[in-house]
């Protein structure tokens, strides 16, 4: 076998599990900070391709375009967690019905109002060489988002003031509240910000799957597997996770056809919740 085909599958597949990961982070962090299992991340990451593509057709550059559905997401976001969420918390199997209905109000919102298909932006024709193999630049480049990403989370909730108060509000909320955090502040911008990561996912990956409105389904069925895989340690427990799932489906699918990388995805799922019920990262030190 052509090493320069193994660099090809290798590099695609690396790329397939960053893809899986930009779009799985938000659920990521507000699952592993909240405890909330939030069904509409998937849509949330769809109003974020439409904000995105609503911009551009206004005359905004893409680049200006990807803020700008960050902050439509974060605000959207931190209305929700105000109005619904916020009332609901400690009761997991109410918020996963209530944000499972605002998941089918958003979807069908975005059929009345964009219709069921919408342009796309073109991803930019950039490609490069692999031997005889050509890759397109884009897709690639997932990867160092994806590293970025993961970065400016973990430095987000790890060397700044407000994720230490979102970590404490989690894990300790009694002593929290007792030092003075706002508690009830610090988890809507929580939920704003995993809101706004999934706003970020459909913007940067939009020149890739074109905003349509049963376009988070997708990521949502695979992101919250990888999440549950993940298990307590949902930062680098969704790293490794969509890095194994995600890069191994891409790679059966590489050597076979993408249905059967489907199933290997769901297989190896089954198979490491029955291995690990509590998810890969229960006995870990490392709590983030």
């Amino acid at each position: 076998m052509e090493l320069d085909f193994l660099a090809t599958v290798l590099l695609s597949s690396l790329s397939s599990a960053s893809i899986l990961l930009i779009a799985t982070l938000g659920l990521a962090v507000v699952y592993g900070l909240m405890g909330v299992i939030n069904l509409a991340h998937g849509e949330f990451l769809m109003v974020g391709a439409y904000s995105a593509l609503t911009a551009t057709q206004i005359g905004l550059p893409y680049p200006l375009a990807i803020p700008f559905a960050v902050a439509m997401t974060m605000l959207i976001g931190a209305t929700v967690e105000l109005l619904i969420i916020r009332k609901l918390y400690g009761r997991i199997f109410d918020t996963m019905l209530a944000t499972w209905g605002l998941g089918m109000v958003f979807n069908q919102a975005a059929v009345l109002i964009f219709g069921t298909v919408s342009p796309g932006i073109g991803m930019p024709q950039w490609n490069f060489q692999i031997g005889d193999y050509s890759l397109a630049f884009y897709p690639i480049a997932m990867i160092f988002v994806a590293a970025v990403m993961l970065a400016f989370v973990y430095f987000l909730m790890t060397h700044t003031v407000y994720g230490m108060k979102a970590r404490a509000s989690i894990q300790e909320p009694q002593m929290a509240q007792a030092i003075g955090i706002d508690s009830s502040r610090v988890n809507t911008m929580t939920f704003a910000i995993g809101c706004g990561l999934a706003g970020f996912a459909g913007a940067i990956l939009l020149p890739i799957i074109p905003a349509t409105p049963s376009m988070g389904l997708f990521f949502a069925v695979k992101g919250f597997l990888t999440v549950v895989v993940a298990g307590p340690v949902a930062l680098t427990g969704s790293a490794i996770t969509a890095l194994g799932l995600g890069g191994g489906a891409s790679v059966t699918a590489s050597f076979m056809t993408s249905v059967v990388g489907d199933v290997f995805f769901f297989l190896m799922t089954a198979l490491l919740l029955w291995l690990y019920p509590l998810g890969i990262s229960a006995n870990w030190r490392r709590k983030l």
